[in-house]
């Protein structure tokens, strides 16, 4: 009885809970409230602000926070062009340089966007920020967190469906049924739809930067850039594609871009 009511409760989850990510059209679904999810966002980012060490470095945070103005500019009249505005409804926009060595940037739901300065050797140029930038708007825009919470709130039923499933069998076979479950939701599906959501904040970013004025054709050079040196691990086990897929993805999508120039 257990078992049929979970199975129910996810079929009925897959019908409802459908959405559409801007311009790739991709399906999507959300399981928890934009409300919810960027109240979490709200929280993550005053809890980070409230430790983290602002960047020294006032001209770069000066540029970070115009070429994000200008990239949220260009996103919110594509949207409203598209009547798609309550996509990004709540969205409260912020970009921020902090002083970290670590060569990374993000961004939380919402619209608050960190970019670390220990990254700024490898933007050599206002175009080469954009790409960071484009792409972490992206990710807001596209709302990956909520649907990556989605994710794990469906693993979770499922996890507790095998459980019952499982129930009266031996130790051991609980024991690897459950590990199996768990590396195959790893590896099998949360690793792979992560990469999936980097590749579309890719291009996502490529398209925003580009709207706001952006030369895009700089992407190549910065990832190459960011990829040297780097000892990176395989790829199936990373939530990122390999530098040279991403790198080969990059140029075969750059001539989408000349629709989306000023």
């Amino acid at each position: 009885m257990q078992r049929t009511n979970y199975l129910l409760l996810l079929l009925a989850v897959l019908f409802t809970a459908c959405s559409t990510v801007p311009l790739t059209n991709r399906k999507q679904f959300l399981l928890v409230s934009d409300q919810e999810v960027l109240s979490l966002g709200l929280q993550s980012y005053n809890e980070y602000i409230a430790t983290a060490q602002p960047s020294t470095d006032s001209v770069s945070a000066k540029a970070v926070a115009e070429c994000g103005a200008k990239i949220q500019k260009a996103v919110e009249d594509y949207l409203a062009s598209q009547g798609q505005s309550s996509q990004i409804s709540g969205y409260e926009w912020e970009f921020v340089l902090t002083h970290d060595s670590t060569a990374n940037a993000f961004c939380l739901p919402g619209g608050k966007v960190v970019v670390y300065d220990g990254l700024l050797p490898y933007t050599k140029s206002i175009d080469e920020l954009a790409v960071v930038i484009g792409h972490e708007i992206a990710h807001a825009v596209a709302k990956h967190s909520n649907e990556r919470i989605s994710q794990e709130m469906l693993l979770s039923m499922g996890s507790q469906t095998l459980s019952g499933i499982l129930s009266g069998k031996s130790e051991t076979a609980q024991l690897w049924g459950e590990t199996i479950f768990g590396l195959g939701a790893n590896y099998g599906v949360m690793l792979p739809f992560s990469r999936k959501q980097e590749y579309e904040a890719d291009k996502l970013g490529l398209i925003f930067m580009t709207m706001a004025g952006y030369n895009p054709e700089v992407a190549v050079s910065f990832w190459e850039s960011m990829s040297t040196g780097t000892v990176s691990m395989p790829e199936f086990m990373s939530t990122h594609p390999s530098d040279e897929k991403r790198v080969a993805a990059i140029k075969q999508i750059l001539p989408e871009m000349e629709q989306y120039k000023k």
